[in-house]
Formats: structure tokens, sequence, C-alpha cells
């Protein structure tokens, strides 16, 4: 039996179908106009304009639709996104490239998923939003001085890659480590914001001060490049040095280990040593006063060695010194022979010394006494021969004046011996004759008359 159906359900189904086609085109067309607006403050505009795009992770989500200058000179930004966006979200103006016009966009960094959704009508306080810096604003900040400096800068980095573009490729493979561990480092200072506010404020007084002590720096600098100077000039020798350097280190870390073993022989020392330094102490106490009045003494002997003026301190007599050996230096050697040759009267002279220093010490006791017939000086020149011995009875008997000087003997080849001035001593040690080195040389018979 065939279906057939009525006029009115095939119009029923027409019409189903056709709303069912107008709900998917509404779906596909008209749900992406249903955009969510939000409002942004901005200490600034950075240089944003209408159509500019919004991204989130890169990937463009909305656009800029409006840019206000609000009461206290704010700017405010109204932006449309394609997801709404919670609290906690924060904004920030970047740029595409350092040169350039228009060519900024939003980066949007949503807050967490589970926070309330972002109010339309409330704009993102400033405290959420980040303007940029533009090179404008950071040149701005240089003196007309440091904007020429930085121009040259700039051309001379233009002559260094002349020619250079290949070395200079090589080079930029680095820069995206280098950029990363700068990154890494700038993390760190702006870690602990007290930390790095603090080593600016002491960094910026460190620069006062220097700056304070320019002539100092100056003459600092001048120093050591004459020191550098003079150790350039002697890199012969410190080539040297170096080279012998290892050899004499290999030499000292033996030194080192064998004076290991010596450090060990002095524990027992250095265990006997303190009982000693219970009495160091005292013995510091009783040195400091003698260290005070020590001080003149090492300033005296400041100034007798250095002393302003010409010829008048030690310093100039060792200056002077090379001079006067070279003026001595011929009368070396006939000292040399003269000292030689009186080696022989020296040791002629020296058993005599006893007798020589008696004379000189005695001589005033002597001649200070007198009697009728003057000071006894005077009247003993002549005492050998004013009396004779009795060998009988051993009284003095007058001598005539005619004989008195008969037993005087004055032999030019012979002299008297050390100690004979006295009467001999019961052990025989005078007269002396220095070991037998007098025998020939003096008479050990010519002592005072009537002894022996």
């Amino acid at each position: 039996m065939e279906d057939k159906k009525s006029p009115i359900a095939r119009i029923a189904a027409l019409g189903a179908l056709i709303a069912a086609i107008v709900l998917v085109l509404l779906l596909l067309f008209s749900g992406g106009d249903d955009k969510n607006t939000y409002k942004l403050l901005f200490q600034t505009g950075g240089q944003l304009v209408e159509g500019n795009e919004v991204r989130i992770g890169g990937v463009a989500v909305g656009s800029v639709e409006k840019l206000d200058l609000t009461d206290d000179n704010q700017a405010e930004v109204t932006i449309t996104t394609e997801e709404p966006l919670t609290e906690g979200t924060e904004a920030v103006i970047r740029q595409t490239s350092l040169s350039g016009v228009a060519n900024r966009y939003i980066s949007i960094a949503p807050g967490p998923n589970d926070a309330p959704e972002l109010s339309s009508s409330e704009p993102l306080p400033q405290q959420s939003t980040v303007a940029p810096v533009d090179l404008d604003e950071l040149f701005a900040t240089f003196r007309p001085r440091a904007r020429r400096a930085l121009q040259q800068v700039i051309a001379g980095q233009a002559g260094i890659y002349v020619d250079r573009g290949p070395e200079a490729n090589r080079a930029y493979k680095f820069f995206n480590p280098g950029l990363s561990s700068t990154e890494k480092l700038f993390a760190e200072l702006t870690r602990d914001q007290q930390v790095f506010t603090d080593f600016v404020v002491d960094t910026g007084q460190v620069v006062n001060s220097i700056a304070s002590r320019r002539d100092d720096l100056t003459s600092l600098v001048s120093n050591g490049n004459e020191a550098l100077g003079a150790i350039a000039r002697e890199s012969s020798s410190l080539e040297r040095v170096l080279v012998a350097l290892p050899p004499a280190l290999r030499q000292g870390n033996t030194t080192f280990v064998n004076l290991r073993a010596t450090l060990d022989d002095l524990d027992p020392f250095v265990a006997a040593a303190k009982g000693s330094t219970t009495e160091l102490p005292g013995f510091l106490r009783d040195l400091r006063p003698v260290a005070e009045r020590s001080v003149p003494v090492f300033d005296d002997l400041g100034h007798a060695v250095f002393e302003p003026g010409p010829a008048n301190d030690l310093a100039d007599s060792l200056r002077d010194a090379p001079e006067f050996e070279r003026r001595t230096r011929a009368a070396v050697g006939p000292s040399i022979a003269a000292l030689q040759d009186s080696l022989e009267n020296v040791r002629f002279a020296a058993p005599y010394s006893p007798d020589l220093m008696g004379f000189v010490t005695k001589f005033a006791e002597a001649t200070a006494y007198y009697d009728g017939n003057g000071h006894y000086a005077r009247a003993s020149i002549p005492a050998t021969g004013i009396f004779n011995i009795d060998e009988t009875t051993g009284q003095l008997t007058p001598q005539p004046a005619s004989q008195r000087y008969d037993q005087l003997d004055f032999n030019p080849n012979l002299t008297a011996c050390p100690g004979a001035a006295t009467q001999p001593a019961p052990d025989g040690s005078n007269p002396f004759l220095a070991d037998g080195f007098l025998q020939d040389k003096c008479d050990p018979s010519d002592i005072p008359p009537g002894v022996g």
C-alpha cells in the first residue's frame, strides 16, 4: 500500500529542515560576535592603536577597541576577548621589535580558572598592568655628553662589524644562552628587593667615595701603570722566574712534607714551653716601660741614620763609603804588609802591657808624695846607687857619689824582662819570659838591687 503524505506534512518537514539550517548558521556565524569586553588601566598608552592584537600565550584572542584618557591622566584601554577573563589577570604592553611604530600588542596572563570572572564595568587597575619603556625614554635620561658618547659607541660598533658578518653570525649563536643566564641573574637580583636596594645604595655610596678621592685614584692608576710598565720591562726576568717556579714549588712541597715531622717533634717543646708562658705577662709588663724609654733612643737612632742636610748622618757616610774605599784601596796592600811586619814587635811588646798599665795607673800615686828631698819620683831616680848593702850585717851603707852609677849597665841589645821591676814572686811567675819567647830578648837577672 503506497504511503502518501499530505501537503501539510511535507510543508512542516521542509520548515523544520529550514529552521535547523538557520540555527546551524546562527551558531557558526553569530556566535563569534559574542565578545567579552574589558577595560585596562595603564600608566601610558605605550603607542597602542585601535586594532592591535590581544594575545594569550602568543595566540591572538582579541583586539584593542578603544583608547581613552582618564581624569587622573591614565590610559584606559578597552579590549575584547573571545574567552572571559578571571580575577588575577595581568596585562603587559609588549612590542614585536625595538624599532617601528604601532607594532605593539597586549599580552594577557589570565587569572586562575576557578577565580570569579573579571568585571567588565570596573577597569583592571594599574597595579595589574605594565606599560613598556621605549628607547626614546631611555635615551632621554642621558645627558648631551652621554648621548654623544653613545653615538660614538654605536658608530664604533658599526665599524667593528664591517666585513665581519660571518664572524658576527657565529657569535650571535651564543646570545641565547647568554641572555638566558642574564635573565636568571636578574631574577636572583629581583627576588629579594630589599637586598638589591641595599646593594644599589651601598654601591652608590662607594662610587661617591671613590669620586671624592679621584686624585688618589688617578695617582693609583698612574702608579699601577708605572708598576706594570716596570714588570713589562723585566719580562725576560719574569719569564726566568716562571720557569724556575715549578721546581721551586716542588721543592717547597717536599719541604712542607718534611716540616710535618718537624712539627711533630716540636710538640714536646711546645708542651714544655706552656709552663714558661705563665711568667710571660709579667715579663711583658716589665718590658713595656723599657720599650717606652727606648722610644727616644730609636728616635735619636733615626736622626743618626737620616738627618736633613749634607754629610751629617749614617746614610751620607754609607753613600760616601764607595769613594772612601776607592781612595784607600791603594793603601790596603802596604797597610797589610806593615801589619804583618809589626806582628813580631807586637808579640814582643804584648808581655810588657801589665808593666805599662801599672806605670800609667800608679805613676801619679808615686809622684804625689814628697819629703825634704822633693817628690818621691825625683828622689827615687838615683835610688839604686845611693846605698850599698852590707852582706854581713844586712845594713845599708852610704855609697860615694862617684860610685853610684857603676852598677848601671846599659846594654842596647838586652833589656829587663816583664815583671822585673819588683822582686820575684815565690811561684817564679816573674820575671815573665812568655814561655821562652823572651829568653834571648831580655835579661831575667836584671832585677832590683838587693834581691836574689
